[in-house]
């Protein structure tokens, strides 16, 4: 029950609330369970503190699309509409200002927006769809790029322990963004470094936000003065005006997010399927449906970034001041009752009306790109190895403490790579084992190809644990 202030009056400013921390470890061990305290507490919109900043995050599957879908063009993007911010409040050493003073289209609405998502929308659509020879070689390289991780796995013997985070699900995307952006080969290498480092938020990653800052301006500078078959290339043609600034903050998305989002989709398909009979049954019949299921169930985007009112709005039992920032979260949202307790949790078939990518003026652009990138990545690993099986039981994984994202810190597992493996475009599987001792195999020999000697592939190879 709420207090019964809340329920005389719906207005309550959101600075005389004292709030609860959203992230702790109870949301690291199992989101789910705060999302759900929250809601039996406050309803479909909750105020919580997030790392120091009072926040009202929406939980009602209902109310988040509301938001989402901005019917009236009453919620903005815009930190000028942040108004705590505004008026000096939000401390610049905030962890999450990097994030929101990034000034790309996440961040832009009305016809700002729809110029660069006119862009991105160009940019794409060689690449996406599968009629093109850009998407067909894209297909190919994806292939390639999967079959060279899982070669470098392998390397010393055909079967052993791997952390396919790390050392597969991780670098792959990446290695798409590199290709997508136009990089050179090794420099594209380095550049996938420095983006490992600053999504991991280490010691070194404000160095190399600079670097990465410089390599995507020169790459945008190259592309305005030699066009080629790439992302940046036909976002300018579509959108000639665009700046060199611009086109800067627009593609120092990609990495990130293609990056973070679908390398952690790959994770959580792979966890689903070494995890889930039902899903090891099905995988032959339609890895479509169980990444579609996967990104239900365990959305790699957990919460997004703030939206602002225009004006004071009701919103679940709260009158939200103009200016509030307003965290949606689709985690919470798939899982209202309303909505996720009408789905069967065992089917494999499940509703396309989930918001993992997102609805409304800035849904995902990149949704088929993202979508086989990771059924290549998860078809490619089960037809190289025989057998594969997690190393510790799926409740104790360890997920990484991030208040946007659900993605794991690490997937350790026991593979077993095939003797005979089918080639790429082959649409057979190996078999899957559940988390259970393997038997001792004898070794088969991997198929040996020696990548590019780069920073890269010097930090892969570093990864591997001797068998």
């Amino acid at each position: 029950m709420m207090p019964d202030a809340w329920t005389a009056s719906p207005y309550v400013p959101l600075s005389s609330i004292s709030v609860e921390p959203l992230l702790g470890g109870d949301y690291d061990s199992d989101p789910g369970l705060v999302y759900k305290r929250l809601r039996t507490k406050y309803g479909p919109v909750a105020p919580v503190d997030l790392l120091g900043v009072p926040v009202w995050l929406v939980l009602g599957y209902t109310e988040v699309l509301q938001v989402l879908q901005n019917q009236g063009g009453i919620w903005n993007k815009h930190l000028r509409y942040w108004r705590a911010r505004a008026e000096g409040r939000i401390s610049p050493a905030w962890p999450l200002t990097p994030i929101f003073e990034s000034d790309n289209s996440a961040f832009h609405d009305g016809a700002q927006l729809r110029r660069l998502r006119h862009a991105w929308t160009a940019g794409l659509a060689p690449f996406q769809d599968p009629t093109r020879p850009q998407a067909q070689a894209l297909e190919r390289a994806i292939e390639q790029y999967a079959d060279d991780l899982i070669t470098l796995l392998a390397e010393g013997g055909g079967n052993g322990w791997a952390d396919l985070s790390a050392q597969y699900a991780r670098p792959l995307p990446l290695m798409v963004s590199n290709r997508l952006l136009g990089f050179e080969s090794i420099q594209g290498d380095d550049v996938l470094m420095d983006v490992w480092r600053v999504l991991d938020a280490g010691p070194d990653a404000t160095a190399a936000s600079q670097r990465l800052i410089a390599a995507v301006t020169d790459l945008a500078l190259t592309k305005m003065r030699h066009p080629g078959d790439d992302l940046p290339s036909y976002m300018l043609a579509a959108v000639p005006g665009l700046s060199v600034e611009e086109l800067s903050r627009e593609i120092l998305m990609l990495p990130g997010l293609i990056g973070d989002f679908t390398g952690s989709l790959i994770c959580n398909t792979l966890v689903e399927v070494m995890g889930n009979p039902d899903a090891r049954a099905t995988l032959s019949q339609g890895i479509e449906e169980v990444v579609n299921r996967v990104a239900l169930a365990n959305s790699p985007m957990a919460n997004l970034t703030f939206r602002f009112p225009a004006v004071d709005v009701q919103l679940g039992r709260f009158v939200i001041a103009a200016g509030d920032p307003v965290m949606l979260s689709i985690a919470g949202a798939h899982a209202d009752p309303q909505f996720g307790g009408a789905l069967d949790p065992q089917a494999m078939r499940s509703t396309r009306a989930h918001l993992a990518w997102g609805a409304g003026p800035h849904s995902c652009l990149g949704r088929q790109l993202a979508m086989r990138v990771t059924t290549i990545a998860v078809s490619r690993l089960f037809e190289r190895f025989s057998r594969v099986r997690l190393a510790m039981p799926p409740d104790q994984l360890p997920w990484r403490s991030s208040p946007m994202a659900r993605t794991l810190r690490s997937l350790p597992v026991q593979f077993e790579l095939a003797e005979y493996y089918a080639p790429a475009g082959h649409t057979g599987f190996g078999t899957v084992s559940s988390p259970e001792p393997m038997p001792p195999v004898m070794a088969v020999p991997a198929v040996r190809q020696e990548p590019p000697r780069s920073a890269l592939w010097r930090f892969l190879r570093g990864l591997r644990r001797e068998r």
